[in-house]
């Protein structure tokens, strides 16, 4: 089985042009990367990346290790990696944007990479390993919309052999479940190079400092704008494809009542 948010019904009402500038700076670069022999995107890699040993130690690089904290965050390691956070930044990073500004939401942004970079920093700080992406910064965009939006709701792609359906899940089930997860694989070690910890400080900064980087006639917790658990399902076979709206829930409670009833 598959998931993965694809949208929200949460309309903006200012166009989110820190986002589409982040969005374009991520993928120059990492297309910049991609173009370097193997050998010279390594050293950028080493160059422009946040080693702990260095920011808590005394290693110098290329540029002084504190710059790294946000040469690292426009750096991405593959292309699963760069759309996962590209899309995680259109999805939830709108809605912030407009609830502070343009201005204000870029230190916002800047501020939760930072202590995302931070926290990870401090769990290994002799580690010379480099880190890079912008995950721990969109955590941050991801805790400031549970304060914000938790009922808004997020459109989840769910993928089961030949079914495709896409379900509206409330916003705090679905980052919730991404914090939590986020704190499971953290607790089982930073296997497979991903740096949960800076998830995590991300995603805590930015549900914190949503309180001082929000307009003051920004209301926290809003209310949703849709009905939750509706879905399209999609039904492959052959050649044919099927699509039909339901309500997720209703199908659900049906389906053991008719097997109750059996």
């Amino acid at each position: 089985m598959f998931f993965f948010p694809i949208s929200d019904d949460n309309e903006s009402n200012s166009k989110p042009y820190i986002c589409y500038c982040l969005i374009g700076i991520c993928c120059f670069i990492f297309l910049w990367q991609n173009a370097l022999p193997i050998n010279l995107n390594q050293s950028a890699i080493y160059n422009f990346g946040v080693i702990p040993a260095a920011v808590l130690g005394d290693q110098q690089g290329l540029i002084h290790p504190y710059l790294t904290i946000f040469t690292s965050m426009f750096m991405h390691g593959g292309w699963m990696h760069l759309i996962g956070n590209m899309v995680f930044l259109w999805i939830f990073g709108d809605n912030i944007e407009d609830s502070m500004g343009h201005k204000k939401f870029l230190v916002f942004y800047l501020l939760s990479g930072i202590f995302a970079a931070l926290l990870q920093a401090s769990i290994d700080p002799s580690s010379s390993v480099p880190m890079i992406g912008a995950s721990g910064a969109i955590a941050g965009l991801l805790g400031a919309y549970l304060v914000l939006h938790p009922r808004a709701n997020v459109n989840v792609l769910f993928w089961l052999f030949i079914f495709i359906t896409v379900i509206k899940v409330p916003a705090f089930i679905v980052l919730s479940i991404w914090i939590v997860s986020q704190f499971f694989s953290a607790s089982m070690g930073s296997e497979g190079g991903v740096a949960y910890f800076a998830h995590i400080g991300g995603f805590i900064a930015g549900a914190l400092l949503i309180y001082f980087f929000k307009s003051p006639h920004i209301r926290l917790f809003q209310e949703g704008n849709s009905r939750s658990f509706e879905s399209t399902k999609f039904s492959m076979n052959g050649s044919s494809n099927q699509t039909e709206e339901r309500n997720f829930m209703q199908e659900f409670v049906d389906r053991a009542n008719k097997k109750d009833k059996n």
